[in-house]
């Protein structure tokens, strides 16, 4: 099975903003502030359940791990709505991912 990266992602977000259009913000980075406090309540969301349930039930339980993941792709739902506010390309958000990833491993 390929992986199911950023690229994949955008493009569904682009074809749900297509689609609704006439009933949601359109994407500009005047909304990106607005879906940034949409998806912390997303996370709000995803830390409830783990929170009342425990991470090992949570991730275990076939009902809870469903919910869980669905709170998370919500996460990614928006995240990837933030992207394409600020029209950030996955090569633009790679190449600074690589260079965060590579400050952090040399901190301590």
């Amino acid at each position: 099975m390929p992986d199911f990266g950023i690229n994949e992602m955008q493009e569904m977000q682009r074809m749900l903003q297509n689609k609704y259009q006439d009933k949601w913000e359109p994407i500009c980075p005047e909304t990106g502030k607005n879906k940034m406090l949409w998806m912390i309540g997303e996370i709000g969301e995803v830390i409830d359940i783990v929170k009342k349930n425990g991470g090992a039930k949570a991730s275990s339980d076939n009902k809870l791990r469903k919910e869980l993941i669905e709170e998370l792709a919500d996460v990614l739902m928006y995240y990837n709505d933030i992207l394409l506010c600020y029209n950030i390309s996955s090569e633009e958000l790679k190449s600074i991912y690589v260079e965060k990833f590579q400050k952090n491993m040399k901190r301590w």
